[in-house]
């Protein structure tokens, strides 16, 4: 990284002063994910970013004009621009020294497309919680990456009503539970992800997994399954939709 360049320091969490002067000059070694952070690997220490609900990282001419949200440029020995681009700024930009385990890491649950996730964990982890299911598998505590969109859709094709208290769903339907996030989110990455209004992917195209969707954003419409009219709540500020007849 030959330069970090800050237009725009004011995100989720202030941009920390030091960070041009510590990035300059460093080897980006590897480039990980955890949860919804990218960590930036160099020897130096990580750069821990987190794209918010808006931003997204474009590869760009360095000499190419910066838009109204384009925020911050990772300036690269290629000529290469990586540049960040957040209208709401709710993404953040921190360092990490080596070997330093930041608190937004520490309580993450596992990833739902790795070995260490099955229904297993949910059931364990469910015993003695009262919060509703939707609640317990958003929870990133539980598991990362379930988002409001999928959890609708994952207890759907489960057959589990999202009111239900999580302590209170058996070993084998959590097993049922497990597989079909890990089906769902499989298959929504395969296109794309999800546009609703302003998502694209790093291509700068948007996601096609909407076209699936069950129940999610077709509250008080024909289940496609049985006919029944779905039912839309509100929980945890989030829009639910189910099918009072399908799931239980």
């Amino acid at each position: 990284m030959k330069r970090l360049l800050v237009r725009e320091s004011r995100l989720r969490w202030p941009v920390p002063e030091q960070l041009p002067r510590v990035i300059a000059g460093q080897k980006i070694e590897t480039i990980e994910r955890r949860a919804k952070y990218l960590l930036f690997r160099t020897a130096a220490g990580s750069l821990l970013v987190h794209l918010g609900m808006s931003g997204s990282l474009r590869v760009v001419d360095a000499g190419q004009a910066p838009g109204k949200h384009d925020h911050i440029d990772i300036l690269l020995q290629s000529g290469a621009c990586l540049r960040y681009h957040d209208p709401r700024r709710f993404g953040c930009f921190l360092w990490l020294e080596p070997g330093e385990q930041h608190v937004l890491l520490g309580q993450l649950g596992p990833e739902p497309l790795s070995p260490d996730f099955d229904g297993d964990l949910l059931y364990r982890r469910s015993r003695g919680r009262s919060c509703p299911v939707k609640s317990f598998i958003m929870d990133a505590r539980t598991v990362v990456g379930v988002g409001n969109i999928y959890a609708n859709e994952v207890l759907f094709i489960s057959g589990v009503d999202p009111r239900r208290a999580a302590g209170r769903i058996s070993r084998t339907r959590y097993r049922v539970l497990a597989d079909n996030i890990k089906q769902v989110l499989t298959s929504a990455i395969e296109q794309g992800g999800t546009t609703l209004r302003d998502f694209v992917g790093g291509d700068g195209k948007p996601g096609y997994f909407a076209q699936q969707l069950y129940v999610y954003g077709r509250g008080g419409e024909p289940c496609k399954s049985c006919g029944a009219r779905l039912r839309e709540i509100r929980q945890g500020q989030r829009t639910t939709v189910f099918c009072v007849t399908c799931q239980r």
